[in-house]
């Protein structure tokens, strides 16, 4: 009785701070996309980045110890995608409403989702999404961002390797040091693809601004996350990260003024009820915790 308890409570935590994740990595963006006319889109993307691997770094102070040579390699290569996934949505959401952005985006882990679930029916989840992706960008109407579509797409694939990365780090590397490794990873790959060219832009006020910036989005949303996929199985996880599409519908509505039409609607639903039945399909029913590990 008192280990189910105990598991209860674990999995509210962890359906708490997927939560969190989701409106705090939305708010981030929106908020991110007022920076864009001063120091550009992937300007944006690299001050939240860099901002984020240092306070991890300097607040974890991540201990060799703690790793093997694989689990740090594992780390960096994180630090990577999560370098991707960032600068590749900036990108998208400056041409394209955030709602569809994520939406599309979204295909990564639903495409995770599906192979590594179990039986034949989890393949009509990606139809149905696709459904859902046609409605939010009606390529019929003749005014389909091809560009913004593609960085979103991209963005897909960096998130369903971030997602596979990040489950193996928590799973391997205790606490947090993990995180603090790959957003260090993060911010020194950014600040090399793009640092030169924005650099030359940022101000004092700038740097400050992108403090907050990266409290919201990556620093508390990728913690969160790390830690509730320990509570979690992973189609608990990925039930409640389907939700994501029409968090940021929400935001951009009452944030951005992106006043969605009744097809959008219709297609974030069909997106999110996708993402609901594919995370049910399969994955994990015991996610393990590295000993010691912060929980």
């Amino acid at each position: 009785m008192t280990t189910n308890r105990a598991g209860l409570t674990g999995a509210r935590a962890g359906a708490l701070m997927a939560t969190g994740s989701m409106l705090s990595v939305q708010v981030g963006l929106a908020l991110s996309l007022g920076l864009v006319e001063y120091i550009g889109v992937e300007g944006a993307a690299w001050l939240r980045l860099a901002w984020a691997g240092v306070l991890l770094v300097i607040i974890v102070r991540p201990r060799p110890s703690a790793f093997t040579r694989s689990t740090f390699l594992t780390s960096m290569l994180l630090g990577v995608v999560t370098a991707g996934v960032t600068l590749l949505f900036m990108a998208s959401i400056a041409r394209i409403p955030l709602g569809t952005a994520s939406a599309i985006e979204f295909l990564g882990p639903l495409g995770v989702a599906v192979l590594l679930g179990r039986g034949r029916h989890r393949f009509v989840w990606p139809g149905v999404a696709g459904v859902g992706v046609l409605l939010l960008t009606e390529p019929w109407a003749g005014t389909v961002d091809v560009v913004g579509i593609g960085f979103a797409l991209a963005a897909a694939c960096c998130w369903g390797a971030y997602i596979l990365l990040t489950q193996r780090v928590g799973d391997s590397v205790e606490g947090i040091n993990g995180l603090a490794v790959s957003m260090g990873t993060a911010a020194v790959f950014s600040t090399l693809v793009v640092g030169p060219a924005v650099l030359p832009r940022v101000t004092p006020e700038i740097l400050l601004i992108g403090i907050g910036l990266a409290l919201l989005l990556p620093v508390i949303p990728f913690t969160l996350e790390m830690l509730a996929l320990r509570r979690l199985t992973t189609a608990a996880f990925g039930t409640l990260m389907a939700l994501e599409p029409a968090f940021a519908m929400l935001v951009g509505f009452v944030v951005l003024h992106q006043v969605p039409g009744a097809p959008a609607l219709v297609g974030i639903a069909l997106v999110v009820a996708a993402g609901i039945g594919a995370a049910r399909t399969g994955a994990r029913t015991s996610p393990p915790v590295p000993a010691g590990a912060v929980t």
